[in-house]
Order: structure tokens, then C-alpha cells, then sequence
């Protein structure tokens, strides 16, 4: 009678370690299917490339904003207006305003950048930060930059310039830029703007009052597009609305073109359209040339740039 128990007990224990271990395996098999069924890896965001093709749409500022570590330096030149024909040879006899400048890329996605124009012997400063990428997938729609600089005319002080105080050299300008890569040679650009000038032109009514010619601030937009027509060149056209009235001397809207021709370290553009300034402020606010009278100015865009 007691072998048949302790035959028992051991046929109880086998049983018992072989279910266990059953079981064991059963549920480390559920765990490994549990692990992979859930929790989906996420996927990275993958950024639209190449919007455009460097910082500059013509006269405007582009959506684009270099990758960290990205030094660029600009050449920039208007001729004069090509309505005189060939008498000044379409205006590249005539007066010229040329702009050189320089950018850098310390943190992504922004840049810091200073420059100098002849006109006016205006310097300024600018910054331009990616606030929102286009995304492949079309999940994010649009690239939104904003973009701002600050200017200085450093002009010597004397009796003709309509200077009293420092703050009166000083211009600024601000713009939302809102961009879509459409297809792949096709990009569209719409950008607001606001331009500000500390000192604006006055005139004296017919009581002997001293009127301001102009408001200080000036409100515009522009619109922008780049076809690309082979790997290494694109059509680029603008259109630049100014929608602030003013008292006198209301700008004109700016109509441009230009062919780019792009490589892996240089971007050049020429230009044709009748914004003959080279600061965004200057051709928002001041530009007296009128395209239906012909008064378009030829000029280019040059830049190069390194990575470190």
C-alpha cells in the first residue's frame, strides 16, 4: 500500500513540472506576439527638400533656411532702368545699386546675417527663422519662415539730409513667408509684409504746415513661384502688391522674372523686373518705376557658400 502511494505521489510531480513548463512556454509565446502586435514604431517626418533653391526669390527673401552650419555670401546688383534704350545701353550705363552680404546658420534653423548697400551707405542686419517644414507625406501642408532685418543709413549728417535724431536713420521690415512645394517643379510663395521708417518725407501745405508725405508703416505682400525647368535651372517669377495708401508719392507694384542657375555651392540669378533697390523696405516703400511705362531695371543675384 505505500509503494502504490509513493508511485502515485511521483506520477502527481511529473505531471505537475510538465504542465508548469507547458505553460511557461505558452505564455512567454503570448508575450512575444503581445510585443510586436502593439505598439506600432513611429515613423520620422521626412522634410519636403528644396523648395527653392537658396535664400533669395529675385528681390524677396525665399522660405528656405540653410542647414546648421552654413556660412553663404551675396552679391547683388540692380543696373539702372532699361526705358532710354540704347542710349545708356538699357540702363547698365546708368546708375547702379549693388549689395553685398553675408549669412550664417549658428543653430537649425536660424540664420543671422549683415549687410551694406551703396545706397544711402545703408547697412543692416537680419535674422530668419523655420517656424514649420513641409512634410512628404503632406501631414504639414506648407513651410512657414519669418523674416526680419533692421537697416541704418550712415550717411555723414549735414544740412540736406532730413536727419535731426539717430532714430531717424533707422528702417525696418518684417515678413511672414508661407510656402508649398507643389509638385516636384512647381513651388509656390505668398509672403505679408510690413515695412517701417522712422523718418518719412514731409511737405509743407497751403497753410505753412509741415504734412508727412507718407504713413511710417507700409503693409504689402508678395507673391512667388519657381518652375524648374532642368536638374540645374529654374523660372523663377514675383509679384510685389503694396496695399498701404499714402498721402504722396503711393509706390508701384513690382513684376519680375528671373533665370536661376544652381549647383551644389553657387546660386546665380538674373534678374528683370522694375524694383531697382536692393533692401526689401526700400522696394516695398520707395520704388517709383511703373512696368507699364517699361521701367524695368536688369541686375543679377549672386551666392556662395560653405558648410563647417
Amino acid at each position: 500500500m505505500k509503494r502504490v502511494k509513493y508511485y502515485l505521489s511521483t506520477v502527481q510531480i511529473k505531471l505537475a513540472v510538465l504542465l508548469f513548463l507547458c505553460f511557461s512556454i505558452g505564455m512567454t509565446e503570448l508575450k512575444a506576439q503581445d510585443s510586436t502586435n502593439t505598439a506600432p514604431v513611429a515613423k520620422k517626418k521626412q522634410f519636403v527638400k528644396n523648395t527653392f533653391n537658396g535664400n533669395l526669390l529675385i528681390d524677396n527673401q525665399s522660405v528656405m533656411v540653410p542647414i546648421k552650419g552654413t556660412f553663404e555670401f551675396y552679391i547683388q546688383h540692380r543696373f539702372g532702368t532699361v526705358s532710354n534704350g540704347t542710349t545708356d545701353l538699357f540702363g547698365i550705363y546708368s546708375g547702379a545699386n549693388m549689395r553685398l552680404s553675408a549669412s550664417y546658420v549658428p543653430v537649425k534653423n536660424l540664420q543671422l546675417g549683415f549687410g551694406s548697400t551703396n545706397d544711402r551707405m545703408q547697412v543692416d542686419g537680419n535674422l530668419k527663422y523655420s517656424i514649420l517644414k513641409q512634410t512628404k507625406d503632406k501631414k504639414i501642408p506648407v513651410s512657414v519662415t519669418f523674416y526680419g532685418d533692421a537697416a541704418m543709413d550712415t550717411r555723414a549728417k549735414n544740412s540736406s539730409l532730413p536727419i535731426v535724431t539717430t532714430s531717424d536713420r533707422f528702417s525696418f521690415f518684417s515678413q511672414l513667408i508661407i510656402a508649398s512645394k507643389v509638385c516636384d517643379f512647381f513651388s509656390l510663395q505668398v509672403a505679408p509684409s510690413i515695412s517701417y521708417y522712422n523718418n518719412v518725407p514731409a511737405y509743407t501745405d497751403d497753410k505753412g504746415n509741415v504734412q508727412p508725405a507718407m504713413e511710417n508703416q507700409h503693409v504689402a505682400i508678395s507673391v512667388g513661384g519657381k518652375i524648374r525647368l532642368s536638374e540645374g535651372m529654374s523660372l523663377l517669377l514675383n509679384y510685389d502688391q503694396p496695399l498701404t495708401q499714402h498721402p504722396m508719392y503711393n509706390p508701384h507694384p513690382n513684376l519680375s522674372a528671373a533665370l536661376d542657375f544652381n549647383t551644389s555651392g553657387h546660386d546665380f540669378q538674373i534678374t528683370f523686373g522694375n524694383y531697382g533697390y536692393l533692401l526689401q523696405q526700400d522696394n516695398n516703400v520707395l520704388n517709383q518705376n511703373d512696368f507699364t511705362k517699361g521701367q524695368y531695371c536688369i541686375g543679377f543675384n549672386i551666392s556662395r557658400l560653405w558648410n563647417f
